[in-house]
């Protein structure tokens, strides 16, 4: 059922309940407004359920890219490594950029 059809279906119990003697109407006319409420209170958190996903969405999507972009560079670093098992950059001083480590 719809939002219309739900109004509409509603709107014609009211009219029904004001057409009854006046000791059931008040306890129906209460009971209408409350499922009005409630339905408005599902609606909402559906709503609510909805955007909830929508971010869960977005995060996902984000850690997939993440994920992918360190797949890659990880393919490239171990390429690099294996392009140079010892692990020299090229360097003369054996890859290490504060002149090899030896303080001087």
């Amino acid at each position: 059922m719809n939002e219309a059809e739900f109004q509409k279906r509603l709107a014609e119990l009211v009219a029904e309940i004001d057409a009854l003697p006046e000791g059931e109407r008040e306890r129906l006319k209460a009971l209408a407004a409350e499922t009005r409420d409630r339905h408005e209170q599902i609606k909402e958190s559906v709503r609510s359920l909805q955007e909830s996903i929508d971010f869960l969405r977005l995060g996902i999507k984000y850690m997939i890219f993440d994920l992918e972009a360190t797949r890659r560079e990880n393919a490239y670093l171990r390429k690099m490594l294996e392009q140079d098992p010892n692990g020299n950059s090229g360097n003369p001083d054996g890859g290490h950029p504060d002149g090899g480590g030896n303080g001087f």
